[in-house]
């Protein structure tokens, strides 16, 4: 890992795995949605809303996986103090929004002919909300902050003590009333879903994940260059009003 903080071993390494998992994502997103679309069967009691399962599950598995990744490597920021520490804890916040809303948005759909209603305030759902709120803050006080070490530091401290949520929306149903199922995939006894229907929402699962490691390595080399553009450009500026100066 500490090899990577040198910029050209960590360019060389991620402008071939890009493209990888890039391709991996797209044939994984094809074969996923062909087995839960066609190949799968409808639920006896769902009926063909189940279909929705297969991008509302992975994508909540993969709100959980972003922020719990993020409060990692700020962790590693604040220990190791690993250059690549904060840079991969921002790259990845965005990505980690859109799967949130994502997860969000197909739960009231499918929430809708199942539970009768678009949206109830049960612990899963509210706490999955307040896990979309954290990402929109984290990346908001980036922005308000022009000092990026400060911002670093204060980003990575509310990461940190955010990532309480993540226990809270993984343990909720089991803690509290929800409308939402007990664990079915990762639960003591093995699943309990039958293997027609797993096998497509492990595809898309998969998916996702080859597919926000693409995504993350892209932000991180941006996020960098922008980083070596601006300490360029201050240096630029500090040669230049020293000529200037009398």
């Amino acid at each position: 890992m500490f090899d990577l903080a040198n910029p050209e071993k960590f360019f060389a390494l991620s402008r071939r795995l890009i493209p990888v998992m890039a391709a991996l994502a797209v044939i994984l997103f094809a074969a996923g949605l062909w087995y839960g679309l066609v190949a799968s069967p409808a639920d006896y009691q769902q009926g063909d809303s189940v279909r929705i399962m297969y991008v509302h599950v992975p994508a909540a598995w993969m709100a959980l996986f972003c922020y719990t990744m993020m409060a990692v490597s700020s962790a590693a920021g604040f220990i190791w103090k690993h250059p690549l520490a904060d840079i991969s804890a921002k790259a990845a916040a965005p990505v980690g929004l859109v799967f949130t809303g994502l997860a969000l948005g197909t739960g009231m759909i499918w929430g809708k002919p199942i539970w009768n209603t678009w949206w109830a305030w049960d612990a899963r759902l509210t706490s999955v909300l307040v896990l979309f709120f954290l990402y929109a803050g984290y990346l908001a006080l980036w922005e308000a902050i022009e000092d990026k070490a400060r911002a670093a530091k204060l980003c990575a401290i509310m990461c940190i003590i955010g990532f309480i949520n993540v226990p809270i929306i993984k343990f909720s149903v089991d803690w509290w009333y929800s409308l939402h199922q007990p664990a079915s995939v990762f639960r003591a006894g093995g699943p309990s879903i039958d293997p027609s229907m797993l096998t497509p929402l492990f595809l898309m699962a998969l998916a996702y994940q080859f597919l926000f490691f693409a995504l993350l390595l892209i932000a991180i080399r941006n996020e960098w260059m922008r980083r070596r553009i601006a300490r360029l450009e201050r240096l630029e500026m500090r040669v230049m009003s020293e000529l200037v100066a009398p």
